[in-house]
Order: structure tokens, then sequence, then C-alpha cells
């Protein structure tokens, strides 16, 4: 493990192993002098990583208070796998939700709300954890989330069901005709150079079985948008061109959360947290803290109400009979 000091935030690496004999990488961002107000896990987006592309977003969110965490999927960043290889997107999955809920679920933790921030391809992430644990996440940032892809993004349809056939033939293969996601994806020409020059970032074409596993989860994701029960915001560029704004506004507007913010940005591109100017990423950022100071000064969460209730209710089964409590 390594750690190390970042201003008023204790930043700290440790590399865990997975059953299967994979390595991950994982990071946290810590307030250095006083106890986290509330927990944030980062769901990070394709091709991308968490010790420097998410570095920005942790230190913003560990300086207004907040615990944060970070992990690298396999085949990205420092994590073991082949490079952009994502042969199941189940297994990412189950990867954050065993890290993240180790974390929770710590002595110091437990009364601790837990909120996910998902960026593009992590904000499908993220939802398929809140669908794995419906009642375990008390709210979600969603950062353009990959609920689908845009359609400048997909390959022509015909394309589509060749490679799927191809896909347990060559399944590693670079050959997934695409738009350069990078230029696309980040406004200011300052932020594609660093993205490039981040030995990081995955930067080639799409892996077969990769863009296999990003269609299916988000055609799927776009079909259960209702399904989603947890407290959210959105935040989503109204230029972004890789993720589609209109399917977020559907995910706000069907969602049967009875606690939902959407905000959209006219101008904005994908990388809101990143990419833009730092006049527009002040504004997202303003927006975020917030939507967590709110819902974290008065503990709403009903969670921590269920386990209390859960702790009151042993202690009473327990207590000797005819003794007050």
């Amino acid at each position: 493990m390594a750690d190390e000091m970042v201003g008023t935030v204790k930043y700290e690496e440790e590399i865990i192993q997975v059953p299967r004999g994979l390595e991950l990488f994982t990071c946290s961002w810590l307030p250095a002098n006083t106890e986290p107000k509330a927990l944030v896990f980062l769901c990070h987006g394709y091709a991308m990583e968490c010790s420097i592309s998410m570095k920005d977003t942790a230190i913003r969110l560990a300086k207004a208070g907040y615990g944060v965490y970070g992990i690298d999927y396999e085949g990205h960043g420092k994590s073991s796998g082949l490079q952009g290889f994502v042969p199941s997107f189940e297994r990412v999955v189950d990867d954050c939700s065993d890290h993240f809920s180790s974390i929770c679920e710590k002595k110091e933790n437990k009364r601790k709300l837990r909120y996910l921030l998902g960026e593009s391809m992590g904000g499908a992430v993220l939802l398929l954890l809140h669908r794995k644990k419906p009642q375990y996440w008390d709210g979600a940032i969603l950062v353009a989330p990959m609920c689908k892809l845009a359609d400048d993004m997909k390959p022509p349809k015909l394309v589509v069901s060749v490679l799927t056939m191809l896909t347990h033939v060559i399944p590693t293969w670079k050959i997934v005709p695409t738009t350069d996601i990078i230029d696309i994806a980040f406004k200011l020409p300052s932020k594609r150079e660093e993205v490039r020059s981040n030995p990081l970032c995955y930067k080639g074409r799409p892996r077969l079985k990769t863009a296999h596993e990003l269609l299916n989860v988000s055609l799927d994701i776009e079909k259960n948008l209702q399904q989603v029960l947890l407290p959210f915001i959105i935040v989503h560029g109204g230029d972004d061109k890789v993720t589609d704004p209109s399917v977020s506004e559907l995910l706000y507007k069907t969602a049967a959360s009875s606690d939902k913010t959407f905000k959209l940005y006219p101008g904005m591109w994908h990388t809101l947290t990143s990419g833009e100017p730092v006049e527009n990423i002040d504004i997202v950022f303003a927006d975020i803290v917030s939507w967590l100071k709110e819902r974290t000064e008065v503990r709403s969460s009903s969670r921590l109400e269920r386990e209390q209730k859960g702790d009151n209710d042993t202690q009473f089964r327990m207590a000797p009979l005819g003794k007050k409590l």
C-alpha cells in the first residue's frame, strides 16, 4: 500500500486480488484531518482509469469532506488484464460491488451514507450495481451516463450483425469501426492531449468482445430505466456526441425513484468533469456537491432507517423479560 498527501487530502493506493486470480488497482482520497461525512465510490468510463483521469473529481469531493474510493476495472488503468478488453460486464460489476461493499462494511463506515458516482460507461456500471443490490446504496451521481450509445457512435446494423457473429472467434481483435472518442468527448484540446499522453488510458479501436458487451449492456439499461429506485442526480452536456442526453432525460422521467434531479448544460460536451473549461467544470461540481450536501446533512436514508430499526428490534428481543431498554 502506498500513500501520500495532496494538500488537505490523503491519497492511498492498494492492489487487491480477486478470486479468478487477477490483480486490481484500487485507490482512495480522504480528508486528511477530519472524518469523512459520507462515502463516494467512483465508476470510471470506458478506456479510462481512476488515479489520473478521475483525480480532480476525487480531490474536489474529498476537499468537500467526502471519503472517495475508486477501482480500475479489469483491462483498465493499473489493473491486470488485456488493455481495453472487457470479457464480461457482469464481472466488472461484481468486482466493483465486492470492493466497494468491503469498504462500506468496515466498522467505522457502517453508519455513513454511501453514494455511487459513475461517468459515461461508469454510469452503466453504477446502474447495474444498484440493480444487484437495490437497497444498499443511498444515492447516485450519473455523469453523462451510458444509458444508450449515441447513434453516431454505433456501426451500421449490418456491420454489427457481422461483428456479433465473430465475437466468439476473435474476441480481442481491435476491428470495430468507431469515431475517435477523444476528439468528440473532450472540448479542450489540452485535455485531449493529456488523455492521449496518459499510458494508462486505452486508445486503440474497441476490441470486438468489449464492443459487444457495451452494446448489450446499453440496450439492457435502456429497456429497464423504470427500475431505478435510489435518489439520483444526472448531469449531462447538451452537446454530448458520445452518450445520448435525451435518454438521460428519459431516465429522469421514467425512473421509479421519488428523489431525482436532471441537469442539462447547453453547449457542454461529454466529459463534464474534466474536458470543459474550468468555469464550466465549477458549475457542474457546484451542482453535484450541493446535491450531496443536501442529502448528507439531513442524513435522509431509508437504508439507515431500516438498519437502525433492525438493531433496535434485535436489542428488544435480547432484553430480559420484563426489563425496559
